[in-house]
């Protein structure tokens, strides 16, 4: 069998945050999960530095599959997006001190692309993996959306698989003040989520 590349990353912490959920999962996955070899990426909270990061790395390691994971404080569960949106609208300033209000992502694109990922089988494989998890209709208008809309814009009409999976808090942001998982739920999530692929 063809060897094949899986990339998947996380961001840095932002909003005041020391820690990303999302990029420690990333850190903690093994080298080879399923069929895929496993690179991981770091992005910057940046709308204008994070799709360009990720297209980059893209373009030199051509993975089949390119996974974006993101911090959603205050969800319960792993939640796979289904669709990105061609918005900004940030509530907050990313880690360049952007705030872009009401504009597109990408100037006359369309509206909206959906995931390539196998959405649906991917929740069932975490919940059987006894990780909560469900779909998500919204990736917010911040610069996760942002990265997803931008990759499925940027490889439409290709094989690849792209699309994004939010992860909640790590007990040690949020002490009982919302909901969150441990590293070692979220790893589990994710590794399960990438073998469903």
């Amino acid at each position: 069998m063809a060897e094949k590349t899986l990339l998947i990353t996380g961001f840095d912490p932002f909003g005041g945050e020391k820690i990303n959920p999302s990029y420690e999962a990333v850190k903690g996955l093994p080298e080879r999960v399923g069929k895929y070899n496993i690179v991981k990426l770091c992005v910057p909270t940046s709308f204008e530095k994070a799709s360009g990061t990720v297209i980059a790395k893209a373009e030199e390691c051509e993975p089949e599959v390119i996974i974006c994971i993101g911090q959603a404080g205050g969800r319960k569960g792993v939640t796979p997006e289904v669709i990105g949106i061609n918005l900004r609208d940030a509530r907050i300033p990313d880690n360049d001190g952007a705030m872009p209000k009401n504009v597109p992502v990408i100037e006359n694109a369309p509206a909206a692309y959906f995931s390539t990922l196998p959405v649906d089988d991917i929740v069932e494989a975490i919940n059987q993996a006894g990780v909560p998890s469900f779909k998500s209709y919204s990736a917010g208008a911040f610069v996760c959306n942002d990265l997803l809309y931008s990759l499925l814009h940027r490889f439409d009409g290709t094989d690849k698989k792209i699309g994004f999976i939010h992860v909640p808090y790590l007990p040690q942001q949020t002490g009982d003040k919302h909901p969150s998982l441990t590293l070692e739920q979220i790893i589990t999530a994710l590794t399960a989520a990438i073998e469903a692929i």
